[in-house]
């Protein structure tokens, strides 16, 4: 909800700016509520390119906001705090992937939306946890495959194509934190739950789930099936949005302990002086933004 004044005066100096709001799903319920649009990473960012407005403020972390970048190069990107990063992003380097693709030349190099400018630059794909196994089983002429930063994200596509990918160490340390024996847990409370849970989480806990869903198709999942009870293995910002969303159902979170504090660092205020100064700009260099451009071109061609 508003918080009354602020608010306001939000919603006053976004017409000024002519501005929009773009809110990942893991926000902060009062980030949730001046949002123009709510959504995962990818599916924000093409919603900035679509958009007339002329400034965003993109309320999630840094690659996030050099995706929208990359694909809204005319537009002004801003984030209400510019330290909200993403340690699975920093795991990896664009040297890092060139050291790779010297190693495995013949390979096709697929990368995680969850990856910086730089990054993307240097691959032939890009992907998202929804369309991560079409992607790959497009790719049937290539024997090798490297597949970029997330550890589980590759092992939860491998077993879905059965292809043999060339992984990095990398792995979301938030979702890590949940564990089989929350899931266990929260069954025993909840029998008739179904359990959602997200790629990025171990494949122990994968392997317990009725389905293993991105956050925006848990939210269309959650609206279609009949189910009245869910357990949620993904960041606990999502249950606010599901609640919003579904009001007749109930929502559980897999672990208390599934908090992405970079996450958590927009606020009102925050998005109050973004708006006011139109400072902390995320601008990526032409160079790498037409690189990288090319390899989520490649991704929605397939998907």
């Amino acid at each position: 909800m508003f918080k009354d004044d602020l608010g306001k005066r939000i919603a006053e100096l976004k017409k000024k700016r002519d501005a929009i709001i773009l809110v990942h799903n893991y926000q902060l319920p009062e980030v949730q509520e001046v949002a123009d649009f709510c959504g995962d990473s990818l599916e924000l960012s093409r919603i900035a390119a679509k958009t007339n407005a002329k400034v965003i403020i993109f309320c999630g972390v840094h690659f996030m906001a050099e995706t929208a970048s990359i694909l809204s190069p005319d537009k002004k990107v801003i984030v209400p705090d510019i330290k909200a990063g993403c340690p699975m992003a920093n795991m990896i380097t664009s040297q890092d992937i060139r050291k790779l693709k010297e190693e495995h030349p013949q390979a096709a190099v697929v990368g995680y939306v969850n990856t910086s400018a730089e990054v993307k630059a240097e691959l032939d794909y890009c992907c998202t946890s929804t369309n991560a196994i079409a992607v790959i089983n497009a790719l049937k002429e290539k024997e090798e495959i490297i597949f970029v930063p997330d550890k589980y994200l590759a092992d939860y596509v491998s077993k879905q194509t059965g292809r043999k990918l060339i992984t990095w160490n990398g792995y979301c340390s938030t979702h890590v934190k949940i564990l089989p024996e929350d899931i266990k847990r929260e069954k025993k409370f909840h029998p008739f739950a179904k359990v959602i849970v997200h790629p990025e989480c171990l494949s122990s806990v994968v392997a317990l789930a009725d389905v293993v869903l991105s956050t925006s198709k848990m939210c269309q999942y959650a609206k279609e099936v009949e189910a009245k009870e869910f357990i949620i293995g993904t960041e606990v910002g999502l249950i606010y949005r599901l609640k919003q969303d579904n009001p007749t159902k109930e929502f559980y979170s897999a672990s208390e302990r599934a908090v992405c504090p970079n996450m958590k660092r927009a606020t009102q205020e925050k998005i109050l002086w973004a708006l006011e100064e139109l400072k902390e700009e995320v601008k990526v260099p032409d160079d790498i933004r037409r690189l990288a451009k090319g390899a989520i071109d490649r991704m929605l061609e397939i998907a």
